[in-house]
């Protein structure tokens, strides 16, 4: 088959491509270009988005070199700043907490990059990422299934939850039965030079409100019942659930419980007043069922990172759900995604809207 592999500079691209040319496969390799921010900004390096993108399409070239597959990279700057950017800012200057992965593999890795690989005039069968995943097909249920990953600790099948039944029958995921570790031999045994490179450790490596461009908007940091104990600089420093860079010196540890944009405040307090029995979600996408009619036992996951939660989902008006933990609580925050997993079978996410107390659900 004709295969284009979405290539980033890193050793898990390099690997999935020289995989797909292994097997026979004819190859190309294929990278966006999306960075459009000043020469020398005070944004780390080592991002998805950042400053030394021209190292990393360098590095990609390189790598398509030694692996001798022809390479391609594709201005996507404009399409980038509109779908993730722009969401991205729009979503922390409205208090929510945004997930720009999610939003850029779905729109833009598998959508604005494999639509400017088309008008190029480029053909291809199937496209490849070095994403840790799996699809299979359902034969009985007539639809791809999205899957975890054999690694369950590089597994990255919540950021893909988005993906459609059409781009799941195109996509191929060459690392989705590796480790990480053998990701990394397999580079070293075929000389490929990223064999040791770090990973990308954050969508974007300096100060979020370089990105939002929005100037300070002082504000109280309050426990629940008002009383002041701190000040703010803009609502969108702050995440709730966070414990870490609050500011503030207290007789015991504070945790952001809520982030208040009529009063511009940020609501802070025990542990314990972060934790949620339940949660609203809207924005439903399921990916390897074709919907729900009535209460689901699923497994959720509220962060890519975060712990596999028991719990069960119910349909609401409106592509929304009511989604309850049955043993535990949780941490959430409006924006960011909630996905839901039976097994390593991925079955659809949504966008978390409220948390809900045993008062409200």
């Amino acid at each position: 088959m004709k295969i284009i592999v979405g290539m980033s500079g890193g050793v898990d691209s390099a690997v999935a491509a020289l995989l797909m040319k292994n097997a026979g496969h004819d190859v190309t390799g294929v990278m966006m270009s999306i960075w459009d921010g000043p020469v020398n900004p005070a944004a780390k390096k080592n991002a998805c988005y950042g400053p030394d993108e021209k190292e990393d399409i360098e590095e990609a070239e390189k790598i398509c070199g030694t692996i001798n597959i022809p390479f391609r990279v594709f201005d996507c700057a404009k399409e980038y700043r509109e779908t993730v950017l722009d969401y991205f800012k729009r979503e922390y200057l409205s208090a929510r907490t945004p997930n720009p992965c999610v939003r850029c593999n779905h729109q833009m890795k598998f959508g604005v990059l494999l639509d400017a690989a088309r008008e190029s005039g480029m053909e291809f069968d199937r496209f490849a990422t070095g994403h840790y995943a799996r699809v299979s097909y359902n034969a009985d249920a007539g639809l791809y299934m999205l899957l975890r990953a054999a690694d369950r600790e590089k597994d990255q099948s919540y950021f893909l939850y988005h993906l459609s039944q059409s781009q799941l029958a195109k996509v191929i995921f060459p690392l989705g039965d590796f480790n990480k570790g053998r990701v990394r031999e397999i580079a070293r045994e075929y000389g490929l030079h990223v064999s040791d490179k770090e990973e990308s450790q954050d969508f974007y490596g300096g100060d979020y409100k370089e990105l939002i461009g929005s100037a300070e908007k002082p504000g109280d940091i309050t426990l629940a019942d008002g009383t002041v104990v701190g000040h703010h600089g803009g609502l969108w420093n702050f995440t709730p659930g966070q414990r870490r860079g609050i500011g503030v010196a207290y007789k015991e540890p504070l945790y952001v419980v809520s982030l208040d944009r009529t009063n511009n405040r940020v609501v802070v307090g025990e542990k314990s007043k972060t934790l949620v029995p339940a949660f609203s979600v809207t924005d439903l996408h399921w990916v390897s069922v074709r919907g729900i009619t009535d209460k689901t036992n699923v497994v959720i996951k509220t962060r890519s990172s975060g712990r596999d939660i028991d719990g069960s989902i119910e349909p609401g008006a409106g592509g929304a759900g009511i989604v309850r933990l049955h043993s535990e609580r949780e941490s959430v925050s409006p924006g960011q995604s909630a996905v839901f997993y039976r097994g390593d079978i991925l079955l659809g996410g949504g966008i978390v809207e409220r948390g809900m107390d045993e008062s409200t659900h």
